[in-house]
């Protein structure tokens, strides 16, 4: 199966190659939920746009974030390397128990950067010869570090770096290239600009000014992560909901008109046939009442922060008109890490040396239905080691290297519901070594 699938893989890269490479736009959500989209099920927040693109694209059902929380699963996007080989695998570092303070965060908050020696999917692309851009939230590296955009590949940059900073949409400034971006329209208290909207404006002017491709746009927006403010609550303000349940449902369906404006674009300019648009959420929803009144998880067990499919499955739908059949839901299984090999699989250029993903461009065109078989792994350091491994049908979570070990059937019970790990000694025998094998000691991340 593995060399059936290289082989058509090497076919469809030659196509790619010969029809010339697509330019590709990744956009992501902050903390949204497999069940907050319309064609994901949601029947209480409208998603028309996002919505559209999965009725002209493929919608993935069984997609997987890098992590259950903000920085280590944009880490693992952005390198192809899992949260057990990732530089960050939490949202702050520790050291015998104590924050360990890297680079000053600005707002507060302290973070482990990137080092100039991690190879990104922008520098990746940009040794292809597309143009890259992004805005939104990084959370990769402090100001003055080697783990800003700017120095991991990408040429044009708007946004924060500092993800305590991302919370407030109502900022004076922006992170911009090497520098800021003042907006002077929210000094002293003020709500003149929603920073959101200066990053759909940005969106649209770097399609604008690359029209003649290829480009990389990455749009991490910040929205709905938690800090509720919304310009206006639209139609959600007559919802008998708690006032936050609107100002989420209202967030994200400002999201969706950011994503539309952007269609709109590729429309007018004639470039959707030539783009390939990718969009899903860094982890799930955050916990309370809120992701409960609109089910934000979609029926999945857990939510952010937790190894359960409520925290790391999102959704994820991809459109290339003219290359990615329209309207189909694909149930094969993948995750952030296979984004990096898929994009250099596109543009032609060879592999890392080291990656943990898979390019899944056979998938997106229909030359394969699947991979093969492969295991997938995710770590979440925290008060201890929290492991999830999945192979197959099976999911297994350790909360612990030295604690036993849960093991799930996703095929017959995707909620999670019943830990079936007595009844599958071998299954939780092979998902074990998974973990003990994947797992690569950081002095950064200690186990307990």
């Amino acid at each position: 199966m593995k060399g059936i699938v290289a082989s058509l893989a090497g076919l469809l890269v030659w196509s790619v190659a010969a029809a010339g490479p697509p330019s590709i736009i990744f956009i992501m959500a902050d903390d949204l939920g497999y069940g907050d989209l319309g064609c994901y099920g949601s029947t209480t927040i409208r998603t028309p746009n996002i919505d559209r693109l999965a009725s002209e694209g493929m919608l993935f059902s069984q997609a997987y974030s890098g992590s259950p929380v903000c920085a280590p699963a944009r880490c693992v996007l952005m390198t192809g390397l899992h949260s057990g080989h990732a530089r960050i695998r939490d949202n702050n570092p520790k050291i015998g128990g104590r924050l360990e303070a890297f680079a000053d965060g600005g707002e507060g908050g302290i973070r482990l950067s990137l080092k100039a020696e991690d190879l990104t999917v922008a520098e990746v692309l940009k040794s292809a010869g597309y143009a890259t851009g992004i805005s939104g939230k990084w959370g990769l590296g402090e100001p003055g570090t080697e783990g800003t955009p700017n120095q991991q590949g990408f040429d044009e940059w708007l946004g924060y770096l500092n993800q305590n900073h991302a919370a407030y949409y109502y900022t004076e400034y922006l992170d911009r290239n090497e520098g800021r971006r003042e907006i002077i329209e929210n000094r002293d208290g003020a709500r003149g600009v929603y920073s959101n909207d200066l990053m759909a404006d940005f969106a649209v002017e770097f399609v604008r000014r690359h029209r003649d491709g290829p480009f990389f746009l990455y749009l991490p927006y910040t929205i709905p992560h938690n800090r509720m403010e919304v310009p206006d609550l639209g139609d959600y303000a007559a919802r008998d909901w708690p006032e936050d349940a609107k100002i989420y449902a209202a967030m994200v369906t400002r999201l969706d008109g950011y994503v539309g404006r952007l269609m709109a674009e590729l429309d007018e300019l004639g470039l959707a046939e030539k783009t390939l648009i990718f969009f899903t959420s860094d982890n799930g929803p955050l916990r309370g009442r809120r992701a409960e009144i609109l089910d934000s998880a979609g029926g999945l067990r857990g939510f952010k922060a937790t190894m359960y499919e409520g925290g790391i499955r999102v959704p994820l739908i991809a459109r290339w008109p003219g290359r990615v059949a329209a309207g189909v839901t694909c149930d094969e299984p993948w995750m952030f890490s296979d984004f990096l090999p898929t994009c250099a699989d596109i543009a032609g250029v060879p592999l890392p040396e080291f990656t943990d993903g898979r390019s899944v461009l056979p998938l997106l065109t229909g030359v394969a239905d699947s991979l093969g078989e492969r295991s997938f792994y995710w770590e979440f350091p925290r008060e201890r080691l929290n492991q999830a491994a999945r192979l197959g049908r099976w999911k297994a979570i350790r909360y612990g290297m030295d604690q036993p070990v849960e093991l799930y059937d996703l095929k017959t019970d995707p909620a999670e519901s019943r830990d079936v790990a007595r009844a599958n000694p071998d299954a939780v025998a092979a998902l074990s070594r998974i973990m003990d094998n994947e797992h690569q000691p950081s002095p950064h991340w200690p186990v307990n």
